[in-house]
């Protein structure tokens, strides 16, 4: 009878114990948020910011899981990685999403990863922000400025010393997601002798088809669409400090000499106003994937003279 009674109090403690354990990783949303310091905008962070700093939060690897979906880490430390999770800071908008920055540091690799989560506190997505890693020279910053737009910069030097960057922007929106609006780089294409026009051989039976040309390198042809109100396009522009854009699409007429560039799921808009010998190109808005940081979508070009079939068999029968 007192071993009966032994080995039932033996078992009650150990299912007590493991419960008590499991109790103990689960935390409330609003406690985990606590652990993050509130950062002001805008935010910045290097390389420098991946090591452990005095006071970061480390974070329990279930408490994590609790809020964080598995797969954010996985792609840089695969099913099985352990790194050591760190409560790096968080942005908090009100009646809307929260940004929270976590440090996840391995034994050859340090990331900082951004997370968003709903305003229930629900994790919606995330992404790397700044990797570090054993062997690899790509160095990473990344900035987030006073309206929330995410900024990752990717920067290597070559082998005379130079930097070079890609830098690619983000929004967050409602739907979960981040919207790339914008990227540029200092790294350039080589430059050719003459710019490939697409739509070059289309036909050109509108009044306002044909080319419209500032030089060899500053351009926008016209060519038809599928009716009369529709118009291709097709851009090119290069300016000083190595600023340049391109960009292909479908302008509707919104008046009889004015006609616009929207798209699904491209932020970007432009307008395009005809005269007989002239059109001018004004960016409304969101044009920044198209082309540099430094530079717009603008200006006037003036019409190349096509020269008509007859005119060119008169001048061959006068000769």
């Amino acid at each position: 009878m007192k071993r009966l009674l032994f080995c039932s109090a033996l078992t009650l403690l150990i299912t007590c114990n493991h419960k008590n354990s499991e109790n103990e990783s689960k935390i409330e949303p609003e406690d985990f948020l606590a652990m993050f310091p509130t950062l002001n905008l805008p935010v910045n962070f290097a390389d420098s910011s991946l090591s452990k700093k005095h006071g970061d939060s480390l974070l329990g690897p279930e408490i994590v899981k609790q809020f964080i979906s598995d797969t954010l880490f996985q792609k840089q430390f695969g099913k099985s990685g352990k790194p050591r999770f760190y409560a790096a800071g968080k942005l908090v908008v009100k009646k809307a999403e929260t940004y929270l920055f976590i440090k996840a540091l391995g034994q050859t690799k340090k990331v900082l990863y951004l997370a968003c989560l709903d305003p229930d506190l629900h994790f919606k997505t995330g992404m790397p922000l700044v990797i570090r890693e054993e062997g690899n020279e790509m160095r990473y910053a990344s900035t987030i400025d006073n309206k929330y737009a995410v900024s990752i910069s990717q920067l290597h030097r070559d082998a005379e010393g130079k930097t070079y960057f890609v830098r690619a922007v983000y929004i967050y929106n409602p739907e979960g997601v981040f919207t790339l609006i914008m990227m540029e780089s200092n790294q350039g294409k080589p430059r050719t002798t003459q710019v490939y026009n697409p739509i070059d051989t289309l036909s050109k039976k509108h009044k306002f088809t044909g080319d419209y040309i500032q030089d060899k390198r500053n351009f926008i042809s016209f060519r038809d669409g599928k009716n009369n109100s529709v118009l291709r396009f097709f851009v090119h522009f290069e300016k000083k400090n190595n600023c340049s854009g391109e960009m292909k699409g479908e302008a509707n007429f919104t008046s009889a000499t004015s006609a616009m560039y929207r798209s699904s799921g491209d932020p970007c808009t432009l307008q395009f106003s005809f005269t007989s010998s002239s059109v001018s190109m004004k960016e409304i808005q969101g044009c920044g994937s198209h082309r540099g940081l430094d530079c717009i979508f603008e200006g006037t070009y003036p019409k190349k003279k096509q020269v008509k079939k007859n005119e060119q068999k008169s001048k061959k029968t006068s000769k």
